[in-house]
Parts: structure tokens; sequence; C-alpha cells
């Protein structure tokens, strides 16, 4: 087996276990499943673990060369209208590819599938150029995004009520396994044509935007449609017995996440064919480790899609439903928070992440230490969630405080962890979140007789906040820790001047 598959399948085993023996765990001591059940969800993380794998190491040969090489490209050219055309189409290609904005379209039947994920792609491309425009011009990401931020409130108290969580999560599952990597690696492109010392934390923020955009787009279409009676569709859970019964949901659906995403890949690869056609960027062997890469990238995406949509999906609604249904409902809060701890580290995307972060930061944060710091905040963001979905209270009195201590750390926080800590926000909402926690907070919202579209939708809105705190706590604390090592550093002499040095340039 290659070295590198087998490095990400470890990964990806030392991600998923932890979720699975949860379930497994709770089937046995508080919610009975069938045989079939279980089975069923067993092979969707087997799956999972394999897709996982696959997909990640695809994404590293194929996605992030090709997003580095595209932004340092257009850098080259020095022509502003280039670089606004490029990232705006490459903003709606990417985004059209992103499985997990299916997922959503899927459950708002009010609007066309077509329209949402277009005007969603839209809100990427336009604000992909914002983005891009503020590593140009070297703008202050903390100033923009609480401009943004401040204008998307205000605009949200205009769109209908039953339709602003739906919104909202549409910022969270736009940046998914598909539109990270690429995105990370044009952010990294850009500020390596830059020389100053804000060239590293600059390639971060760049997913913010990307989040922001999404969001404000269906807002405004909303108000448009005035949409009342947008419904999540609660996934059903298949009549399987034997293993002969299990395998066969899972045979019968692999052709059309096939055929999803290889639609959703064709076009990302004819801009790689066309890229390197005419900037001659790639060797050749190089481009042919590209191809391979785009090769795994589609063979681990079908067979994430199909672990969570068929194995992972069902299960998640029976434990919410179940759960809720209990006299002991309120058990439902912490069993979410230990389920959002580990199931952030399933997120195809959050890896992707950390790693850039380990490569670009040199090892400054560590993977273990981002890890971490996502792990608290989803699992206190999912508790919080659930609390929403069995009380019924407002999701706006949980998203303007949120956002209001983000906004303010930002004045307190290094640089590189504001970008770092909001492109996070973006990456911790991935297929994981809504193809699993959805579910379960649907299945929980419909046991207590709640409103499915105002109550359960905004868990991935939740997901997508909590990190945006916790990451820049873990910078606060980093922060405080190289000034000791500055002032006294016979108290650390385990941070050396270089350390100290790379990070007060960031």
């Amino acid at each position: 087996m290659n070295k590198k598959l087998r490095e990400k399948i470890d990964e990806s085993v030392n991600a998923v276990l932890p979720i699975t023996v949860i379930v497994l765990l709770l089937s046995i001591f508080v919610v009975p499943m069938e045989t079939g059940t279980i089975a069923l969800f067993l092979v969707g993380a087997l799956m999972l673990v394999v897709g996982m794998a696959f997909f990640q190491l695809g994404a590293e040969m194929s996605m992030t060369p090709l997003g580095e090489g595209v932004g340092s490209q257009i850098m080259k050219t020095k022509k502003l209208y280039v670089l606004i055309t490029v990232c705006f189409v490459m903003g709606i290609i990417i985004t059209i590819a992103e499985p997990d904005l299916q997922v959503l379209a899927n459950q708002v039947p009010s609007i066309p599938n077509e329209v949402l994920i277009w005007t969603v792609a839209v809100g990427v491309g336009i604000f992909l150029v914002v983005a891009v425009l503020r590593i140009l011009f070297g703008l202050s990401l903390p100033l923009l995004l609480c401009i943004l931020y401040g204008l998307l409130f205000l605009l949200s108290f205009a769109a209908p009520a039953d339709f602003i969580a739906v919104a909202f999560d549409s910022g969270g599952v736009t940046t998914g396994p598909m539109t990270v990597p690429f995105i990370m690696a044009i952010g990294i492109g850009l500020s390596a044509t830059r020389s100053d010392k804000n060239g590293s934390s600059d390639s971060f923020g760049l997913i913010s935007f990307c989040s922001v955009g999404p969001i404000v787009m269906v807002l405004l279409l909303g108000i448009f449609f005035h949409p009342t009676d947008a419904a999540y569709r609660p996934t059903p859970i298949p009549d399987v017995i034997t293993m002969q019964d299990v395998t066969r949901e899972f045979v019968h659906m692999i052709p059309d996440y096939c055929m999803e995403v290889l639609s959703s890949i064709l076009p990302v690869l004819c801009v790689f064919f066309l890229f390197q056609l005419v900037s001659r960027r790639y060797h050749r062997s190089q481009a042919i480790k590209m191809i391979v890469g785009f090769l795994y990238t589609i063979i681990g995406l079908v067979l994430f899609l199909t672990g969570v949509n068929v194995g992972f999906a069902p299960v998640g609604s029976l434990l919410g439903s179940s759960l809720a249904s209990q006299a002991m409902k309120w058990l439902l809060v912490p069993i979410g928070a230990l389920i959002g701890y580990y199931i952030v580290k399933a997120e195809p995307a959050v890896q992707v992440l950390n790693k850039q972060v380990e490569d670009v930061t040199n090892g400054s944060i560590s993977r273990n230490s981002m890890n971490m710091s996502l792990s608290v905040g989803v699992s206190a963001s999912v508790a919080l969630a659930l609390v929403r979905v069995l009380t019924g209270i407002s999701i706006y009195w949980l998203l303007i405080p949120g956002y209001l201590i983000a906004m303010g750390m930002t004045k307190f926080v290094p640089k590189v962890f504001v970008g770092i800590a909001f492109d996070s926000g973006g990456v911790a909402s991935g297929p994981m979140t809504s193809t699993f926690l959805l579910p379960l907070a649907m299945g929980a919202c419909t046991a207590v007789g709640g409103n499915v579209v105002t109550d359960a939708f905004g868990v991935v809105a939740m997901v997508a906040m909590a990190p945006l705190i916790a990451i820049q706590i873990m910078g606060i604390r980093y922060h405080l820790t190289l000034k000791r090592a500055v002032l006294a550093p016979s108290v650390l002499p385990d941070i050396d001047d270089n350390e100290i040095l790379e990070f007060e340039e960031i």
C-alpha cells in the first residue's frame, strides 16, 4: 500500500473511531437499535474512513497545487481585471463542485435547487474577489470582517424569519471538502508573491469571506422569494435485516453519487487542463501526479458521501428522535456535546486546513493544538444548538452575542490567529455536520414538537461560529506564552529565538 495512503487511513481511523464507539455505546445502553441499522452504520463508518483517506491524499496531490498555481500566476499578470475575473469564475466553479451545497439545496424545496446553488456560488465568487483584493491591497482583516458581519445582521432583520437559519447554515456548508483546499491554496499562492512581513498571515481569511458571501446572497434570495414552507426532509431509515440488504443499500446509491461527484469535478478538471495549456506551469510528471490526485479525490468523495448519507444520516436522525422522546430529554445536550467534540475531527476540510496552518506557521501552530481547539469549540456549539432545539429560543440570542465576542477578541489577538479562527469556522461545518448533526437536531426537534425550520436549522451556523472564539483564545494564550519567552527566555527554554522572531513578524 502507498505509504502516504496508509498514513491518511491511520488519520481517518483515529478521527472516525471515537464517534463510532459513541454511537455503539448509545445503541447498547440508551437507544436500542436493530442489528441491521447498526450494520448499516458500521459499513458507513468503514466507507467514511477509506473515503476520507483517498480524498485527503487526492486534495494534497491535485487541488492544493492547482490553487497555488492559479494564485501565483494571476498575481504575475499585474492586471487587476484578470485577477478579478479569474477569482470570480473560479469561486463559482469550485462552489458548484461542493457536495455539501447539494445536501442543503435538497432541504429547501420552496426554492429550486439550481437557483439556490447558483445564488450561493455567485456569493462565493463575489466575496472571493473581495478577499483577494484585501490581500492585494493589504487591508485590515478584522476591520473588514466587523463591517461585513454588522451589515450581514442588519440585512437578516429584513429577511423572512423562517429563512434566517437556512441562510446562516449556507455559509457553513459552502466551505467544505472541495472549496477549502483550493481557496486556501489560492491564498498561499497570492501571499507567496509578496515579500512583506504580513504575507504569511494574509494567506488566511479567504474562507471567512467565502462564508459571508453565501449568507448575504441567500438572505437576499429569501427576501425575493418570500419562502414560507422551507422544510428539512428527514432521512428515512432503510428496512435492512441481512448483510445482503445492507450491501444492496450502498451499492444502489454509489452510481448516483458517482454521477454527482463527476459532474461537480468536471468543471475543475477543465480549469486544470486549460490552466496547464495556457501557463505550462506543471512539468509532465507533476501533471500526471495531479491527474492521479483528481482520481483519488473522486474515489474518496464518492465513498465518503455514500458512507455518510446512507450509513450516518439515518442513524443521526434516529438518535435525535429517540433521545428527545425520553423523559430525560436533556441528556441529549451532553451527548451532543460529546459527539461534537469528536465529529469535527472527521471533517476532511479540517485536516486540510490544519496541515496548511502548520506549514505556513512553520510548525508554530501544530495540528494537534488546532484539533483540540476546534473540538472544544464545536462541542460547546453543538450543546448550545441542541439547547435551542429543546427550548425553541431564537437563533439571534446565540449568534449575535457569539459574533460580538468573536469580533471584540480580534482587537487582542495576533493577526495570523484572526484569519485562522474565521477560516476554521467555515471548515468545521462540513459534510459530517450536515449529514449527522443536522439529522440529529431534526430528529430531536420533531420529537419535542418544535418548528423544524426555525429550531433545527441553525446547527451548522452554530458549529461555524464557535471555533471563531476557541481559536482566538488559543491565539491569546500562545501570544502570552511567547511574550513570557521574550521577557524571560530561561523560563521557557523549549521556545527558540527563531520561533519568537517569526511569530512577531506575523
